[in-house]
């Protein structure tokens, strides 16, 4: 059985946002941020979600709001012509 896209975001969030509580109790909207996600771990983040869907996120997206929450990477990912499930 296949990962949802959703599912596997919240995979990388919770191997790479060094977040002080498990991503699984975040809403899909849930700040990030303010749940202790630091700019250097989001960058941690985005590494993860390039290599998990194969995509580079372009200087263009390298911005706070694009990494902000599940939707916002969800979003983020669409954008980029990730096939969502």
């Amino acid at each position: 059985m296949s990962e949802t896209t959703r599912e596997q975001i919240r995979d990388v969030i919770g191997a790479h946002a060094n977040l002080p509580v498990d991503i699984r109790e975040l809403g899909d909207a849930a700040d990030l941020f303010a749940a202790g996600m630091t700019s250097f771990a989001s960058v941690n983040v985005m590494l993860g979600l390039e290599d998990t869907f194969d995509v580079e996120f372009p200087d263009t997206m390298l911005k706070r709001s694009v990494f902000a929450s599940v939707d916002a990477i969800l979003e983020a990912l669409e954008a980029l012509g990730v096939a969502l499930v």
